[in-house]
């Protein structure tokens, strides 16, 4: 398979202005790594502010301009510029937002699909689209307030997928959804993949993420604690403690929280992040740099697991 993209040692910081000119940098995304092949779905799950969207508009270089993002960024083998990235945005790289408001309210569905060109092979692709997202014809025709919200988002994709893109960002595709209504939107991010693009899914719902994706990444306050397959979550062979506790607070598996909560950007220091709510924390797992380490199957970033692959 064709390595689409690789992101290493991604960081991402801010400068917030305090008092008078005071200024404060804050560390929002510490050290993220990652990678997408074709054919691929690879999930990033973790909890709200641990970076998951900060990961996919720095990959597309959207970010603010009180942002510095430091690590490796390859899209297919290059360096991905912001002159690149600029470049390959809406044709090769594409991103499917968190928010239906990202569609114009003032123009119609067909319009925004076709991005205002006018050709008949435009329009004819346009058609493709929305009839492979089970959307008739006349939906062409609607403005964005007519549409309900799973049509919203499929609108969304159809946008998105209109020019037979190569890597795909979903960031967070289904939220407000019911069950069956985000099954079937992930069931075209899987079908997309099974035809050669590479997907990046960005969510919170670890249970969704599971039921498409080849690979799993698991952040947790701005980094990667543990890349795993699907199938360790089923077999119960996680590694890390958090990915352990996300997979235990799922209802089914008894729905058993822990203690405390994740640290905001800052309050970030030195050693494992999770260690302050960590009930296997070791003296040293305060201090220095965690490494993320190759378990065979994935990847970790624990010391316990450095010390022998303890469970």
């Amino acid at each position: 398979m064709e390595n689409l993209l690789r992101v290493e040692h991604m960081s991402i910081s801010f400068i917030q202005y305090q008092s008078g000119v005071s200024r404060q940098r804050m560390n929002a995304v510490r050290d993220l790594s990652l990678a997408v092949d074709a054919g691929q779905v690879v999930a990033v799950v973790g909890a709200s502010g641990s970076g998951k969207s900060l990961l996919a508009h720095g990959i597309l270089h959207l970010l603010p301009y009180n942002a510095a993002m430091e690590g490796t960024l390859l899209y297919r083998g290059e360096p991905l510029t912001p002159k690149r990235a600029e470049n390959l945005r809406g044709s090769e790289i594409v991103l499917v937002p968190q928010g239906v408001t990202y569609l114009d309210p003032l123009m119609k569905v067909g319009e925004q699909i076709r991005k205002g060109k006018k050709e008949a092979k435009s329009f004819q692709r346009c058609r493709e689209v929305l009839s492979r997202y089970d959307l008739n014809i006349r939906t062409e025709r609607l403005y964005p307030f007519e549409l309900s919200g799973g049509m919203a988002r499929r609108v969304l994709i159809s946008t998105a997928v209109v020019e037979f893109p190569r890597l795909i960002i979903a960031d967070e595709p289904t939220p407000g959804l019911d069950t069956r209504a985000a099954g079937r939107i992930l069931s075209h991010f899987r079908q997309l993949a099974d035809e050669g693009a590479g997907v990046l899914l960005i969510t919170h719902e670890l249970e969704s993420a599971l039921s498409i994706a080849d690979r799993v990444v698991v952040l947790y306050a701005g980094e990667t604690v543990e890349e795993a397959a699907p199938c360790d979550f089923t077999s119960k062979h996680l590694r890390h403690p958090y990915t352990k506790a996300l997979w235990n607070a799922m209802p089914q598996n008894g729905f058993l929280p822990i203690p405390g909560a994740q640290p905001r950007a800052s309050e970030i220091t030195e050693g494992c992040l999770f260690a302050p709510r960590c009930s296997r924390c070791l003296p040293e797992c305060t201090a220095g740099v965690i490494p993320y380490l190759s378990t065979g199957s994935g990847r970790v970033r624990c010391l316990r697991w450095k010390e022998g692959g303890v469970q």
